[in-house]
Formats: structure tokens, sequence, C-alpha cells
């Protein structure tokens, strides 16, 4: 049976590839989501991909994704900086978790350098653009590998 992942995508990431294509790339998220899906087979992976604007649905999934899939893959977009209550979803379950941004957050902003996410993550994935989301894969994959 095929481990599950899901990869959970935060605010304004159903925008990719419209905005601001310097910084984010210029792939859509159904761009990425299919990429993920093909090398999600490779691996023997089945992905639950989602995206929402709202915190307390990403909140609803990470709840979800703690009793019923193997790890998860968060682009919490904005929320990172900001959501006490995703850190706290995290913390309660007990599936890894790979934190991911498509830019280098910390050649930005200075309000982009403080993560709520990193503290309750397995690790930290940024900088990659699209391609991020294939190396948190395999990252991934090695982890249940070795957690099982």
């Amino acid at each position: 049976m095929a481990k599950t992942i899901y990869i959970l995508n935060g605010p304004n990431l159903n925008l990719l590839g419209q905005r601001e294509p310097d910084i984010y790339g210029s792939l859509s998220l159904a761009d990425i989501e299919r990429d993920c899906r093909e090398l999600a087979e490779e691996f023997d992976l089945s992905l639950e991909f989602h995206q929402s604007n709202h915190e307390g649905q990403l909140v609803d999934w990470i709840q979800q994704a703690g009793n019923n899939s193997s790890g998860i893959i968060l682009n919490a977009g904005a929320y990172t900086h900001t959501s006490v209550a995703l850190h706290d979803a995290i913390r309660a379950g007990s599936s890894p978790v790979i934190e991911l941004h498509l830019s280098n957050i910390h050649a930005r902003e200075e309000f982009r350098h403080k993560s709520y996410v990193s503290p309750v993550a397995t690790g930290v994935i940024y900088g990659f653009g699209g391609d991020g989301y294939l190396l948190a894969i395999r990252a991934m994959s090695k982890l249940l590998d070795t957690k099982s």
C-alpha cells in the first residue's frame, strides 16, 4: 500500500505563474501538482494536494494528515511568519513535516526571516522555486524509508 503525503499550500499560492513571477517563477500551482504526482508515482507515494487562503482550513488539513498520512510538505506562504495555530497543529501531530518556500526567504524582507513552522518541522527547503516541491518529495521518501 502506498504511503500518503499531504502537500499543503497556503495563501496566494493559487496565483502562482501570475503573481510576481520574478520571485515565485512562471509555473502554476497546477503545473507543480502535475510534476509532484509524476515524481510521487516513481516513489510509490500517494498524494493529497491542497491549497487554501484560509488559515483554519490549513489547520484542519494538518490535523487530518496527522491521522491519515505518512508525512506533510507544507508551503504555508505568509502564514509561515504569523501562525501560532499552524505551529500548534504540527506540534500536535506525529507525521514528519517539511517546510517549503519557493523563494529564499532569508534574502527577502526582514519579516519573512521568522518562521513559526521551522521549530516544529523536520526540515526546511527554500529558494529552489517549483523544484523545491520535488526536492521535498525526495526528502520525504527518504525520511519515510528510514522511519519504517
